[in-house]
């Protein structure tokens, strides 16, 4: 069996679907902190699991039979380590054959603060002696279009990223990429940055949704402190506005840049284009 960790968010949803596509349901492990949440993936076959990272008891029950094992990251904001540390032991445990782990673009050398826990995570994983992969995703194109309401309220994107180039790529990219891994033999030891083929500055963002919207959209390049106000002025809390500026500020050195096409032979097709997610953000 192949087990999904997170599987009732954005991205552990989407890896599902592209496992439901090559194999029978009852093969697959939804492993969620709350398995209401998962009711519809129970109705059509999957196999739903309690896996808390928080509560490490959940864990080696939740992973009993799996063979693979996708741990998709946390999305805490810090904290991650323990919490991956749980998965992994509990991993260990239950004797699963290979562990697959979303880790971040270039994190063994990314200046990024994001990618401080994603590379101590990858050196747990490395010590536990487990059979992995290590799948290390660039940004989500999507990330990007959360802001695309206020920037046609306002007429502009914001950041701190300067000219730096974006290898964004769609979640579902990524998401088949993951399954892919899953369901071909011979994936333990590689790791994969995975990202688009054509990457994409904030300003060449904002000049395509200008272009597709008919309006005047500009990118404002901002201090790093007035980036900051304006995040945590929009409502976020102050930790989470400080790793996304220090994340433009790591992309403008070419943190989240890779132009090694890993990501599309993975999944066989071109990248869905930030054009294309363009026009669908646009058409809501």
């Amino acid at each position: 069996m192949h087990a999904i960790t997170g599987a009732t968010g954005q991205l552990g949803r989407l890896v599902i679907e592209a496992l439901l596509k090559t194999m029978p349901a009852d093969r697959i492990v939804a492993a969620v902190r709350n398995p209401a949440k998962a009711s519809d993936l129970a109705e059509r076959g999957v196999i739903v699991r309690e896996a808390d990272y928080d509560c490490p008891d959940t864990l080696v029950p939740a992973f009993d039979g799996v063979q693979k094992l996708l741990l998709i990251s946390s999305t805490g904001v810090s904290g991650r380590l323990p919490r991956h540390r749980a998965v992994i032991e509990a991993a260990q445990r239950a004797g699963v054959s290979l562990i697959a782990y979303t880790s971040m673009l270039h994190a063994d050398t990314s200046p990024a603060t994001l990618a401080i826990e994603h590379r101590q995570t990858e050196e747990v994983i490395a010590a536990s002696g487990l059979p992995a992969v290590i799948l290390r995703n660039g940004w989500y194109t999507e990330n990007h279009l959360l802001a695309l309401p206020a920037a046609l309220q306002h007429g502009a994107f914001v950041g701190a990223a300067k000219d730096g180039r974006f290898s964004s790529a769609a979640r579902r990219d990524y998401a088949e990429a993951a399954a892919v891994v899953l369901t071909t033999d011979g994936q333990a030891g590689n790791t994969y940055e995975l990202a688009a083929d054509q990457a994409f500055t904030l300003a060449e963002l904002a000049a395509e949704v200008s272009r597709q919207s008919g309006r005047a959209i500009a990118y404002n390049d901002l201090s790093q402190d007035a980036y900051q106000d304006v995040l945590t002025g929009a409502g976020l809390p102050a930790d989470l506005a400080a790793l996304l500026v220090d994340a433009d500020v790591a992309a403008s050195h070419g943190a989240l840049f890779d132009d090694g096409g890993a990501l599309g032979r993975l999944i066989g097709r071109p990248i869905t284009s930030m054009q294309c997610l363009v026009a669908a953000a646009l058409r809501g």
